[in-house]
């Protein structure tokens, strides 16, 4: 692997769409070798959403750089042509496909790997049966169809209580004790794989993942945009974790071998638990405009302990730093935008 592009040097800035998709989708040499041990093809249910493009990309350049033979397909609704023609253009075999029509699960293709991604939380507070629906009913669908194929389950951290800002975090033996409905669907969608794991020995992992960044949206963007734009940052969710979007395709791709039954859960984020009011100051540092605030820290947040995940993969390789100096470029030079809110600051569940 040494000097191949897989080891190429991050760039300082990333000023193009084209240049973030490259950096979201580099493969570690970790993921290339894990990956050349698969004997079929991978299926990413969800590809079209905020992570599955850069999930299914990097599978396809491991698979490539491995020499295996295998397809990656991505199946989502595919609501726009350009994502879709991306993909297509990376080596990645697309599916378009609503997954709530009768008899598409039936239909989806064979694989030796499974990454379901699908999900709906935005929006949740005004079409409850959409999200239960999505989040609960699909999932036991694709489940049985998937009968004994290792998959990884994306899921979430806000499965979690919040816990005091002072301790460790959530770990994968906190109990869950999900808060809205958003919440407690995600952990009915875990529950469903548990329940096909129980009858049909399929082998799952539960990977609780919270939050994944990059310049277009996620946490950074969106205390950063509010900082640009001179708007107060709030603080009631004081306190919050973070990964780099391609260390957490990285991780979810290392995934696959260890899916097992009974089910493990493992939560995926960066090491470090972040002061939403030093991510403020740090982007007002940036951009040479001093943060506003609103309301107060509270002594508990949500917040996970990524401690199994970071001693068997490591730390990530984009520091929260770096990725905090890319957004403020980002932000500046007016990169393209997602208008799509984390809503990390609400404590009542309501997405």
């Amino acid at each position: 692997m040494e000097n191949s592009e897989h080891e190429a040097a991050w760039p300082e800035v990333i000023e193009t769409v084209d240049a973030l998709e490259e950096c979201l989708s580099r493969p570690t040499a970790a993921v290339i070798d894990d990956l050349a041990a698969l004997d079929g093809d991978l299926v990413v249910l969800g590809a079209g959403g905020k992570m599955g493009p850069s999930l299914a990309r990097m599978a396809r350049r491991a698979l490539d750089a491995g020499g295996a033979p295998h397809d990656v397909i991505a199946v989502s609704r595919f609501s726009g042509e350009g994502p879709r023609a991306r993909l297509e253009q990376a080596g990645v075999r697309t599916l378009s496909a609503d997954l709530l029509d009768p008899g598409t699960v039936d239909a989806l293709p064979s694989a030796a790997g499974v990454f379901f991604l699908v999900g709906t939380k935005f929006g949740t507070s005004l079409d409850v049966a959409r999200t239960w629906a999505v989040n609960d009913e699909l999932a036991r669908a694709v489940a049985a169809r998937y009968s004994g194929v290792p998959t990884v389950v994306f899921s979430s951290g806000n499965v979690y209580p919040f816990v005091p800002v002072e301790g460790p975090g959530a770990d994968e033996r906190t109990q869950p004790a999900p808060v809205g409905e958003y919440a407690r669907s995600v952990l009915a969608r875990e529950r469903a794989f548990a329940q096909r794991a129980a009858c049909a020995g399929t082998p799952v992992l539960q990977y609780r993942l919270n939050y994944a960044v990059e310049l277009r949206y996620g946490v950074l963007v969106d205390v950063a945009r509010r900082v640009l734009a001179g708007e107060p940052v709030d603080l009631a969710m004081g306190w919050l974790n973070a990964i780099w979007q391609g260390d957490a395709c990285a991780a979810a791709l290392r995934c696959l071998p260890l899916c097992a039954c009974p089910p493990k859960a493992l939560n995926v984020t960066g090491s470090e638990r972040l002061s939403v009011r030093w991510l403020a100051e740090e982007f007002g540092a940036r951009f040479a405009r001093p943060p506003l605030f609103s309301g107060e820290e509270r002594e508990t947040a949500l917040l996970s302990d990524a401690t199994m995940a970071l001693e068997r993969f490591g730390p990530g390789r984009v520091s929260i730093e770096r990725a905090i100096d890319w957004t403020a470029a980002w932000l500046r030079a007016g990169g393209e935008i997602w208008d799509k809110p984390t809503g990390f600051e609400r404590r009542d569940g309501a997405f």
